[in-house]
């Protein structure tokens, strides 16, 4: 994909962390990416980090590209389409990454039968070890999602669902890194309570989160396979386990993702409904 032209329409947190993605795994050549934002600050930023080319115009950082990656908030997407409708190349695979928004009116909007990949990636995507779910629109063809899914492969895990799954993904990964970065600001607030001082604390809990995730994913059990090789009898983890039981700490991180899940489909519905 290296001699492909990209052309991402917005450099905020999201679509800077793929940018940097991006560029990091060398899959796309930084003098072929234009990113666009109307925010000075973020162009000049990425400019200096990724050595990529930058505009203030979302025309003129898509009028040429292959490869055109949505990365704006949902609430303005319809004002983002209608202006870059005219210059969107006729060939461009057409990727958004706007939570909720889904690929039937991104079509609509820009007119004829313009080839569109939804994407929901995180935010881990920035050190490349990011979760992102995929699915195509009406006319996007398997190449298109192929293309699409080496892009976001370059960046971590990639999986294809069917668009009614997408607001589920959005609750679960596409949220999640909040979820994990909460818990571990947690433990390490607990170290804390306990004794321990907080640079150790966090690098405690930190490397303690990254390898239990390694864990299940490197053995391929199951988290309760996992968490009964830990909980012996009468010791600490059992007792730690009780005391998370009481409080519902399940229950909170379920309906938390359930929160995000039905905020991702309020998101999708057109404003006068």
């Amino acid at each position: 994909m290296k001699n492909l032209r990209l052309g991402c329409i917005g450099a905020g947190n999201m679509g800077a962390a793929l940018l940097r993605g991006i560029v990091k795994s060398g899959l796309m050549t930084p003098g072929h990416i234009t990113a666009s934002d109307r925010n000075q600050a973020r162009r000049q930023l990425m400019r200096q980090q990724l050595k990529i080319k930058t505009s203030r115009s979302n025309t003129d950082a898509i009028s040429k590209a292959d490869l055109v990656i949505l990365a704006v908030k949902p609430q303005i997407l319809d004002k983002v389409l209608t202006g870059i409708k005219d210059a969107v190349p006729p060939e461009a695979l057409i990727v958004s990454i706007a939570a909720g928004y889904p690929t039937a009116l991104i079509e609509q909007l820009l007119g004829g039968k313009p080839r569109v990949i939804r994407a929901m990636p995180n935010i881990t995507a920035t050190v490349r070890m990011g979760a992102t779910a995929l699915c195509k629109g009406r006319w996007a063809r398997r190449r298109e999602m192929v293309a699409a899914r080496r892009l976001f492969e370059s960046c971590g895990l990639v999986e294809e669902v069917e668009e009614w799954l997408m607001d589920s993904i959005t609750g679960l990964s596409g949220t999640g890194p909040m979820y994990v970065f909460i818990i571990i600001e947690a433990l390490s607030d607990a170290g804390v309570k306990v004794g321990l001082g907080r640079e150790v604390s966090t690098r405690l809990a930190v490397q303690t989160v990254l390898g239990a995730a390694h864990m299940v994913q490197q053995t391929g059990r199951h988290p309760i396979y996992l968490k009964d090789l830990v909980t012996s009898p009468g010791g600490t983890a059992i007792n730690a386990l009780y005391s998370m039981e009481k409080t519902g700490l399940r229950a909170v991180i379920m309906d938390a993702v359930e929160a995000a899940t039905r905020r991702s489909r309020e998101l999708g519905k057109p404003v006068n409904e």
